[in-house]
């Protein structure tokens, strides 16, 4: 009888986040010979663009997310696995996870992405949110609707002030994003719904403590941006950084500023599996910001196996600027890393990254946008209809682009929001017990209501 030959071992690939790097390094290797994992602490991918709609009310959490298992059915090699990465052993080649246990990997990318960061002062983290993922969305518009809520209850001019006043700290898209729709919530979503405050009143700030909104824009643009900003009621500040956060409100040069609703947009930070995969070795792996330099092909610096995409890499493009933090760049990196994982298992050489930038887009509220697309700027509604449809373009499932098409559609026609449900038993609690309203200097008057289309 013939001796029966054992099956070749298949290569093992591990790929760590299930964001847009993550996810389309695994569709890319759809036709690998190869056994994949993805790992990631959370069990849907999320369209991070839309993040914001979400921690406004515009859109509920399932429009902007899917499932991984749901996404990847039908790719027989990957299989995900919920789970939480702790380290990452490179020359075992093994990723260990929190509960102890190990995946043995041939390849490995680690695509983990980026965390808030507040310049060294972490104990403002509680005080002012900020917006990565969908429970901070969640929380976001909690703190939100919840403001109005208090105002409302408020016993006196100045708690019903501070209640009303809504800072947003940091001036990219972000910033610019959530600002400008808490001006249209209030103005236009809250006016006739409550009846001892006028929401109209309230007091929306944006601060950057650089010069000016949208660094990365055009410097035309972003005075268009500034001037939408400010036509929607919005506050800007430029040129001076917030100096203190506290429950009570923030500083902005000599002057303390009550406020209970403070949002952070201003810095981000790579994923701590950053700082694991330079143990040890060369001082200048990490940038400033925590981010792994890669080499021109995406992977660790003596380790080929190994490639970093998305958020966690910092490689600089041929003109000197550095891979932007964006999902186009993100989906690309992930792809190109698939294809040298290919490469390298063939025994070719692998290819530099090449990022191809496709321009930026910002929304700053309804029929406001701006929009930079290689030579092509654009401003006002012609702007905004292009952002509508790129974004409904790239969210992922029929189902998705379905939901948002009506929420859209419904919010443009009546300023609704459908998704304003605070959820949690100690709503009415936190509603009714605001924090105590300090002594400090005089803040400038609220702006008063502009008068009704």
């Amino acid at each position: 009888m013939p001796a029966t030959r054992a099956a070749p071992r298949r290569r093992q690939t591990v790929i760590v986040g299930g964001g847009f790097a993550g996810l389309w390094a695994v569709r890319a290797l759809a036709r690998a010979d190869a056994d994949i994992t993805l790992v990631d602490r959370a069990n849907h991918h999320l369209f991070q663009p839309l993040l914001y709609q979400v921690a406004t009310a515009g859109l509920s959490a399932p429009a902007i997310a899917a499932p991984l298992r749901h996404i990847l059915r039908r790719q027989r090699n990957v299989r995900v696995l919920l789970a939480e990465v702790a380290d990452i052993d490179l020359d075992a080649r093994r990723v260990v996870l929190a509960d102890g246990a190990g995946l043995d990997y041939d390849d490995l990318l680690v695509a983990s992405g980026a965390a808030h960061a507040y310049f060294g002062r972490d104990d403002w983290a509680p005080h002012a949110p900020g917006l990565k993922t969908l429970d901070d969305a969640l929380e976001m518009r909690r703190r939100v609707l919840l403001a109005f809520e208090r105002a409302e209850a408020a016993a006196s001019a100045d708690e019903r002030a501070a209640e009303l006043h809504f800072a947003v700290v940091g001036g990219g898209p972000t910033g610019v994003e959530l600002a400008g729709t808490l001006a249209e919530i209030a103005r236009h979503t809250l006016r006739d719904e409550f009846r001892r405050i006028d929401p109209r009143l309230a007091r929306v700030r944006l601060i950057e403590a650089g010069p000016v909104l949208l660094a990365s824009f055009p410097p035309a643009l972003q005075a268009r941006t500034r001037a939408q900003l400010e036509r929607l009621g919005v506050e800007v500040v430029t040129g001076q950084p917030v100096e203190s956060i506290d429950a009570r409100g923030y500083r902005l040069g000599e002057a303390f500023v009550p406020c209970r609703t403070v949002l952070w947009a201003a810095g981000v930070a790579a994923s701590p599996l950053g700082r694991r995969l330079a143990a040890g070795r060369a001082a200048d792996l990490l940038d400033r910001a925590g981010r792994v330099r890669v080499a021109p092909d995406l992977s660790l610096p003596g380790h080929p196996e190994v490639f970093v995409a998305g958020d966690l890499a910092s490689l600089a493009q041929a003109d000197g600027r550095p891979v932007p933090g964006v999902a186009p760049a993100a989906k690309q990196m992930g792809a190109h890393a698939a294809r040298n994982m290919q490469a390298r298992a063939a025994g070719r050489p692998t290819a530099p990254f090449r990022y191809r930038d496709f321009g930026n887009l910002a929304t700053i509220g309804r029929m406001a946008a701006v929009v930079d697309l290689r030579g092509l700027r654009l401003s006002g509604l012609p702007a905004w209809w292009f952002w509508l449809a790129a974004h409904v373009f790239f969210l992922i499932g029929f189902r998705n682009r379905l939901m948002v098409l009506i929420e859209w559609a419904w919010a443009y026609w009546t300023y609704a929001r459908g998704a304003r449900i605070v959820l949690g038993g100690t709503a009415v609690r936190a509603a009714a017990q605001p924090p105590p309203v300090p002594q400090a200097p005089e803040v400038p008057r609220s702006p008063q209501p502009p008068p009704r289309p």
